[in-house]
């Protein structure tokens, strides 16, 4: 299955909440990849917090995308991550595996070289690893039309693929959210002018709210009445706007809690975050299990 994570904008949460999902897949006992597309800012090897990652372009995937080498270099997460709860990888736990980008690498457009290329990087993913999770640039670039490109390949087309668009429970981020894949330029017709059936495409697209607030969470503790009364018609309107641009209960597979040690650690959360050390919130992490659970649940995958 390939997984491809993209959002509106910056700053939604896509990268961490997708580390998340793809650790708690291999902790179910999946072969994983993450693969680090964002070419603007790829800052996958902080979330997981490894060593000995590539300091300067010339050995991940710019470099591989455009030619200049003949592998994309990678890191086993358990063994390399600096964080000791990661390197006690359980006995029944599968592989983990980062392909970073190069730091400092920026966009690029593409090219059929470049779309030969990654087709063959998906292929060979695809054979090795039971998940690879794709984590895009935000907004409309280079990223997504190379992941159109290369999917839409004859030797791609009976994979599995997952689509996941990343957005924050706002005005701004819903209306966004919706031109990334409805609009004109969006997703859906982008990839029907690369070859993709516009119909099949939106099946499988689902969304993801990323940093959704609780009132405690906004206000530091209970909210008065006339808060808490506010909030609700907030987010009831907040509903009403997502159903209306297409981005709906049928459409959502699952929601992420504001939580303060992704906000401002952007880590991955173990089971010991939230029942040892508790840092971190229990709901967070049940909500994290669940949309990796969600990834490979046919009901969740159905057209209503």
């Amino acid at each position: 299955m390939l997984v491809f994570a993209t959002s509106d904008k910056g700053g939604t949460g896509r990268s961490v909440t997708c580390a998340n999902m793809a650790y708690r897949r291999a902790l179910l006992g999946d072969d994983v990849a993450y693969v680090d597309f964002d070419f603007g800012s790829p800052t996958a090897t902080a979330v997981f917090e490894l060593d000995g990652a590539p300091r300067s372009s010339g050995a991940g995937l710019h470099a591989y995308l455009r030619g200049r080498t003949g592998e994309p270099q990678q890191f086993d997460v358990w063994a390399h991550s600096r964080r000791k709860e990661l390197r006690l990888r359980p006995a029944t736990c599968g592989r983990l595996e980062l392909f970073p980008g190069d730091p400092g690498g920026g966009e690029f457009p593409t090219d059929p070289a470049m779309t030969d290329r990654c087709a063959e990087l998906f292929l060979r993913l695809e054979e090795e690893f039971d998940v690879t999770f794709v984590d895009l640039s935000a907004g409309r670039s280079y990223a997504i039309e190379l992941a159109l490109r290369s999917t839409a390949r004859p030797e791609l087309r009976e994979t599995t693929v997952r689509w996941l668009v990343f957005h924050r429970w706002t005005r701004q981020h819903i209306v966004a959210t919706a031109g990334l894949v409805h609009g004109d330029r969006g997703i859906l017709a982008a990839g029907a002018a690369m070859g993709h059936d516009s119909a099949d495409l939106a099946e499988r697209v689902r969304y993801v709210r990323a940093a959704v607030p609780k009132p405690a969470t906004l206000t530091g503790g209970e909210p008065r009445p006339a808060q808490a009364e506010w909030l609700v018609a907030c987010d009831r309107e907040l509903s009403d706007l997502a159903a209306s641009h297409r981005l709906g209960r049928t459409a959502l597979l699952g929601s992420v809690p504001l939580d303060p040690v992704l906000q401002w650690r952007e880590q991955l959360l173990t089971d010991a975050d939230a029942l040892v050390s508790r840092i971190a919130n229990r709901e967070t992490v049940d909500a994290l299990a669940d949309l990796a659970h969600a990834l490979t649940d046919a009901a969740r995958w159905e057209v209503l």
